[in-house]
């Protein structure tokens, strides 16, 4: 047994009343919380929290970190990775994706909802370090080659399911990619599946998917066709794309939005009356790494729905830590307070992945890890997360 206190402590939720100390077994569970001294426990200084949740994340784009310049839009962007992604061999994508791993681990990640187009991250889920949500992505934008495209993501996302082990938690659905290279036939299917019970989108990241869906015109169709997509059989919605393929999804699904950095009010609205389980994923550093806009964080702060963050991929951001996202959030909108951004950080992503009976809070019977974190909020020295459990 050991018995933890720290300056402060943040249980997911709240910070913990001053002097309170934690009760954790050999094996990383929680087994009391305590608001009495204790003699012999360990003293931390800063803060005690649970480990971080990266809710999205491209583990398998890790060798493409620096290909790819700053501030070139969405669209630009887009065409580049097919452009390089295979510049690179099996061993030098390896080497990137393990790195990345090594990487999260030491910024006290703890879970990840990787999106795979392949399954190269298999030999990352064997590591047994980090918890996993496999977001299989299914893309592809012609209706006559929906079930094709369905299939061969349901390959990809069998090879996932083979992969039994005790610890740690392996989880793998089918999702699709995004509005703009998925279509209404495909999104029935994905939604349909019965192994797609978390569906992640890349949502609403750029203006130009918007412009697509209202009116078919912009950047998507130079996308498209630039790719060889025949487009002429869809048909613009006059709304915008969050309102538009939501209705070929099923209410029930818990749905994870991604970016949203052209989200409106009316959007978040629609999908707060259209679906029982939304969680609003933020990348804040990947927006700025793109396409320099940030989302309304406000927004979606007032209207009381539930935020967790990502860092997408080392191809559109510098490093993958949950906690610089938080920062750049806070520098940003210096209102928020730490109680609140903690808990986007840990409980929130817990949840939106369906890991929150293990992770997100230090709550008895939980295993979440612990993380210190130094010099939290002071502008002056650099913060440094530390793993304890």
């Amino acid at each position: 047994m050991r018995f933890l206190t720290a300056d402060k402590i943040h249980d997911g939720n709240n910070w913990l009343p001053y002097g309170t100390v934690i009760e954790v077994s050999d094996k990383g569970e929680i087994v009391s919380i305590k608001n009495v001294s204790q003699k012999d426990a360990e003293y931390f200084e800063g803060i005690l929290a649970p480990g971080f949740v990266n809710v999205h994340c491209h583990l398998e784009l890790s060798h493409m970190k620096d290909v790819i310049p700053e501030h070139t839009g969405l669209i630009p962007f887009l065409r580049t990775i097919p452009a390089h992604r295979n510049d690179f061999n099996a061993e030098q994508k390896k080497a990137a994706r393990h790195a990345a791993y090594e990487e999260l681990i030491r910024n006290g990640v703890v879970a990840v909802g990787d999106i795979a187009n392949t399954s190269e991250t298999i030999d990352l889920r064997a590591r047994k370090q980090i918890h996993f949500q496999t977001f299989v992505e299914a893309i592809g934008f012609t209706e006559a080659n929906a079930l094709k495209c369905f299939d061969f993501a349901l390959h990809t996302h069998n090879e996932y399911s083979k992969q039994q082990l005790d610890q740690p938690i392996l989880k793998q659905s089918i999702v699709p990619h995004a509005p703009y290279s998925v279509s209404a036939k495909l999104f029935a299917y994905i939604s349909t599946h019965i192994g797609s019970n978390v569906i992640s989108i890349h949502n609403q990241e750029s203006k130009e998917e918007n412009e697509f869906y209202e009116s078919r015109q912009g950047g998507v169709c130079e996308l498209l066709a630039g790719l060889g997509i025949n487009y002429n059989e869809f048909m613009p919605t006059g709304k915008s794309s969050l309102q538009s393929y939501g209705e070929w999804l099923l209410p029930a699904c818990s749905l994870i939005l991604v970016h949203n950095t052209f989200t409106s009010r009316e959007d978040v609205l629609y999908a707060k009356n259209r679906f029982a389980d939304t969680h609003w994923c933020l990348c804040p550093n990947a927006n700025l790494y793109i396409e320099n806009k940030l989302p309304d964080i406000c927004l979606l702060y007032n209207e009381n729905v539930n935020v967790c963050i990502g860092t997408d991929s080392l191809a559109s951001n510098h490093q993958l830590s949950i906690l610089a996202e938080l920062v750049t959030i806070k520098k940003a909108y210096p209102e928020f307070s730490w109680e609140i951004l903690l808990k986007w950080g840990t409980k929130n992503g817990a949840e939106a992945l369906k890991m929150n009976e293990t992770l997100g809070t230090i709550a008895i019977g939980k295993t979440p890890g612990i993380l210190q974190i130094k010099n939290l909020g002071n502008s002056n020295l650099e913060t440094i997360v530390k793993r304890i459990l």
